[in-house]
Order: C-alpha cells, then structure tokens, then sequence
C-alpha cells in the first residue's frame, strides 16, 4: 500500500489506515476475537496506520489497538486527548453510543494538566512504549454545545502549550485536532501552525463543507490532513436505503435524493457510489491518508478493494449533488 507524508510530523502513513471507533463498539457489541480479526485484516491489507481515542468505547478501543500492536513495528499510531475518563459503578457509565464499554465517564476539559494527565493514561491503556500523533478531541460545538467557547478559550490558553511541550520533548512526533467541524480547525490554525488535521464527514463526495477554506489553509501551511467518515456514517457506501445513515443519524428526504444522484453519475461512469467516496477523498493535495472503521474482517477487506478500482473519475460531473 502507498505511503504519504503526514504533513509536519516528518512520519509516512499508508493511504489507508484502520479506525478504532467501531472497535470500541460503536453502534454494536464487538467480541474482542473480532476485533483483532478486524486488525489483522487491516495488517494483512498493508495497512500500517492505526488510529483510536479514549473516548472510543471508554478505552476499550485503546486496549484492544495496543493489544493487537504490541508485537508488530513500523507502524504509526494516534490516539486523542481533551476526553479524561473517570470509573463510575457500571450503572452510572453514560451512553455515548457505545455498545457495552468500560465502566467510565468522559469528562472533556482542554487544559495543560488534563492533557498530560490523558496521554500518560493512554499510554497505561495502550500497553505501548510510543505514540507518534496526538489528535486534540472533538473541541467542537455539536459535541461540546454551549461550553464550546469556554473549552476553546481553555485549549488556546493551556491545552496548546501541552501539546507544544509534549512534541519539543518528542514524546510524540505531532499533533493536530480530531473533529467532525471546520470552524474549530480554522480558529486553532490562526493561532498556530498544526501538524496535521483527523477530520471526519466534512470532505466527502457528499459533503464539501471544509474545501473552500480549510483544505487550501492546510496546503498553504503544510497541514497533512486525514480523512475520517469518508461514507459519511454509511449512506455512501450503502446508497440512499431505507436505515442509511448520514452523520450519526437517519438520513434525511433532501440527502437521500443528493446521494441518488451521486450513485447515478458513479454507475454511469462504470463505477461504484463507495469507490468514487473513497477515491474522491484521496484525490487531494493535503491528504495523507483516509481512515476507515471497521469491526469485521470481511467488510473491512471490501472497503480495502475499493482502492483498487480503476476508474477513470470526472469528478465535475458529480457538483450538482454537493453539499457545501
């Protein structure tokens, strides 16, 4: 699998990489036989990115990605900070979407201390000597709501001389944010230059959200961007069906008709709708890699060969059907 640069951090990253989420049992159990099946998968492909958070299965996720690398080298592995997990009795762990996680609460707090106290706790969770990218988490407002502001305040102040101290003293080799917004990359970016960029649903097929400002920003200043939610929660890789969901929800009448359309230009071409998301996303000057979720090894694989398709894209013919 090709290599690219991941920006400012000096590391190369597969076109590909493996992300934790589903493996934290995101939207159903996962058996932990499973979800190392999913990781070998990933290996077996030439996948040689890995990337997870704490707040993926309340740690699960971390567990399993540092059970599963302890053995292997030269790969590359994120994880995220601004999420501190607390223990709660199994009957007060919150529901984040997460199908039996560990027994913890997520706490988001940005600051210099939280972030230092969240990276020593991923590395006793990983079980791993190393971590080579930190993504700050979600520091956004569909997540944080109203105390979105005071947390950026919190991370400008505070959280940012964190990550600065933790890349000088090369306990990582880079760090940049992980979020599904564009307002929270372009406020950060004007106050410093970011290594690299996790973002996710918002540089799509479907959704151009971040292609106006952000992307020709991250060119600019020599961001490497990595592409998360490249289906956009599933509807571009399943199409406009009945249960398809767009960013974490039941698609609504107005993107179900958006992505009919899409799947009508991607067949005509002689195509598939999820080769052409996925081709679409790695197409960019500033992206290093796609990232993609998965719990199985089978659907994993599938996602894999789309890599493989040969078309030859006219990316205008799609325009009509973007959302911005």
């Amino acid at each position: 699998m090709r290599m690219r640069n991941l920006g400012g951090t000096g590391l190369k990253v597969t076109e590909l990489g493996f992300g934790g989420g589903a493996i934290g049992g995101l939207y159903s159990p996962v058996p932990r036989e499973t979800a190392l099946e999913a990781m070998q998968a990933a290996w077996d492909a030439g996948m040689r990115y890995f990337d997870t958070a704490p707040f993926y299965g309340h740690g699960l996720s971390e567990r399993r990605v540092g059970d599963f690398l302890r053995d292997k080298s030269e790969y590359v592995l994120s994880t995220k900070v601004g999420a501190l997990l607390r223990p709660v009795p199994r009957e007060e762990v919150p529901d984040n979407g997460f199908f039996e996680p560990l027994p913890f609460a997520v706490d988001f707090d940005y600051s210099h201390d939280a972030i230092m106290r969240s990276v020593e706790q991923s590395f006793q969770r990983l079980g791993l000597n190393r971590i080579d990218v930190l993504y700050v988490h979600a520091l956004e407002r569909g997540t944080l709501g109203e105390t979105y502001e005071a947390h950026l305040h919190t991370f400008l102040s505070s959280g940012i001389k964190a990550m600065e101290r933790l890349r000088a003293a090369a306990v990582i080799s880079g760090w940049g944010l992980g979020v599904n917004e564009v307002e929270p990359c372009l406020s950060v970016m004007e106050e410093t230059r970011l290594d690299c960029l996790l973002l996710a649903n918002r540089y799509t097929l479907l959704d151009r959200r971040a292609e106006s400002q952000l992307m020709p920003r991250c060119l600019a200043q020599g961001t490497g961007v990595v592409i998360g939610g490249v289906f956009n929660s599933g509807i571009l890789a399943m199409g406009a069906v009945p249960g398809a969901h767009f960013d974490y929800a039941d698609a609504l009448p107005d993107i179900a008709e958006r992505v009919r359309g899409l799947e009508a230009v991607a067949v005509a071409q002689g195509g598939t709708l999820a080769a052409a998301a996925l081709h679409f996303a790695l197409r960019h000057d500033a992206v290093s890699s796609v990232v993609i979720g998965s719990a199985k090894a089978s659907s994993l694989a599938r996602n894999v060969a789309l890599l493989g398709d040969g078309t030859d894209w006219d990316w205008e013919r799609f325009e009509a059907f973007v959302l911005r």
